[in-house]
């Protein structure tokens, strides 16, 4: 375990919140899972628990490191005073700038001097979050992927303030959980959003200039490339609108009309065809990813 960091507190319960949690858990921390809901905590630990008896059954852990990691997690609605004490603080909310910020504002004064403060943010600057505290130099991102328990990346985005100590504390951090952490710049969309996102928007142009269909544009690239998913059935998982914010970030942070996101994508979200949270995207999952009729109805 990483000298001085011991105990992690983690806001926000959803996907990503209880995915770090159940692995920094398993890794040995204290955890302390922060939501505002309690109703949302209790999901959030029947999540880890049904997670870790999947990996149970696989013969990756054993009876005892499944109790252990339920064992160190902690839920807490009351933020201030699940932070007071902790080493790392990983914020897991909403990819929304404005909560992100005032979150971090009151992180900086409710945390002790010597805590470091992460975002899991997957595009939203890393130093606009810094710069609302009073230790910029503190502020990192760890943007894990989704599963968390599953995959091995965390790209590990420094600001322009981040100390080289905090820094090297994180990828070492980052290899404690069985990671592989990447070292990476904050420019917007890092590097896995900067490179995922324009192909995703290139494959929804695809579909809506009438190239080919969905499933057709998705067998390309999964039979084609060596895709585990195609991108716009990873869009759907994503979430659209999430896929439209980042593109967002990216056409507003370098002004460059090639981040534009493609009209049928702002449409789909406008309608609230979000993919697989809403039921339907560019698959219709309540048809057992068929088509879903808009997307080939709007196409250009």
């Amino acid at each position: 375990m990483k000298k001085g960091i011991k105990l992690i507190s983690v806001i926000g319960s959803g996907t990503m919140g209880n995915g770090i949690a159940h692995s920094f858990a398993l890794a040995g921390f204290q955890v302390h899972l922060i939501d505002i809901s309690e109703e949302n905590l209790k999901k959030a630990l029947n999540t880890i628990d049904k997670n870790l008896d999947r990996q149970l059954s696989k013969g990756s852990i054993t009876k005892a490191q499944k109790d252990a990691a339920l064992g160190n997690i902690l839920i807490f609605t009351n933020t201030q005073h699940a932070v007071k004490d902790s080493d790392l603080i990983i914020e897991a909310a909403s990819e929304n700038i404005e909560i992100k910020l005032d979150i971090f504002r009151n992180l900086d004064s409710w945390c002790k001097p010597g805590a470091i403060l992460a975002t899991n943010t997957s595009s939203i600057s890393i130093g606009k979050i810094a710069s609302v505290t009073n230790r910029p130099e503190q502020v990192i991102g760890m943007h894990f992927m989704n599963p968390v328990p599953l995959m091995k990346l965390v790209e590990v985005i420094r600001a322009y303030s981040t100390s080289d100590e905090v820094t090297h504390t994180i990828m070492e951090l980052s290899h404690q959980l069985g990671k592989v952490p990447v070292d990476v710049n904050d420019y917007p969309g890092f590097i896995a959003n900067r490179i995922l996102m324009p192909m995703i928007n290139e494959a929804i142009y695809a579909v809506f200039e009438g190239v080919a269909g969905v499933q057709e544009i998705d067998n390309v690239m999964k039979l084609g490339m060596s895709h585990p998913m195609g991108p716009l059935q990873l869009a759907d998982f994503i979430g659209l609108d999430v896929c439209l914010a980042i593109l967002d970030v990216l056409h507003q942070g370098f002004g460059n009309p090639k981040y534009a996101a493609c009209p049928l994508l702002v449409n789909m979200v406008t309608a609230g065809h979000l993919g697989v949270k809403s039921g339907k995207g560019f698959y219709d999952y309540s048809e057992g990813l068929k088509d879903a009729p808009p997307a080939e109805k709007f196409r250009k």
